[in-house]
């Protein structure tokens, strides 16, 4: 393993551990070059299906980017990394069990959607916006709307002085 200081190749494993659900082992090393430490994860390398992306290109899957996607829906909300790598976990797990060779980006994203709608529904909202490319203001608040009709959040009346969005006349009201 390259030394991410020094870029020696010399090192000696100090403490390797398993992670909470044992797939991923997490190793403490240290440089013998530099005397640095530094962490390493280790995982089961799957064989997932490649994505095929809407103008048809096709790309090998990437577990990095599917994470960025979700962290950046998640930032400054209550969710933790363990959350995080559970729901990509999650999702990886039933693109393998598909057993499909090629699988259409928006066969990921939308799974990525119903987990975070569990998870956390403004983290699911930022996503979707995203994803949906939502057009004008119009679309994303039939996409809130829809939520509060699943009963997934509670329609309270917003407290005075907030301000809200009155789709009727395109624009915002004070409450």
């Amino acid at each position: 393993m390259k030394c991410p200081f020094c870029a020696s190749l010399e090192n000696k494993v100090i403490d390797s551990r398993l992670s909470a659900g044992g797939e991923v082992t997490r190793r403490r090393r240290e440089c013998e070059g530099c005397h640095r430490r530094y962490t390493t994860y280790e995982r089961v390398e799957e064989a997932l299906p490649m994505v095929v992306k809407k103008d048809d290109r096709r790309e090998p899957y990437d577990r990095g980017k599917v994470m960025q996607g979700i962290r950046r829906a998640c930032e400054k909300r209550p969710v933790s990394a363990d959350q995080l790598d559970a729901l990509v976990d999650e999702i990886e797990r039933e693109l393998q069990a598909m057993d499909v060779r090629e699988v259409p980006s928006s066969a990921i994203g939308e799974r990525v959607m119903l987990r975070l709608q569990k998870l956390d529904q403004v983290a699911y909202v930022r996503f979707a916006s995203v994803y949906r490319s939502f057009g004008d203001i119009s679309e994303f608040v039939d996409e809130l709307q829809q939520l509060m009709h699943k009963g997934l959040t509670a329609p309270a009346s917003p407290p005075s002085g907030r301000i809200e969005l009155d789709p009727g006349r395109g624009g915002t009201r004070g409450a």
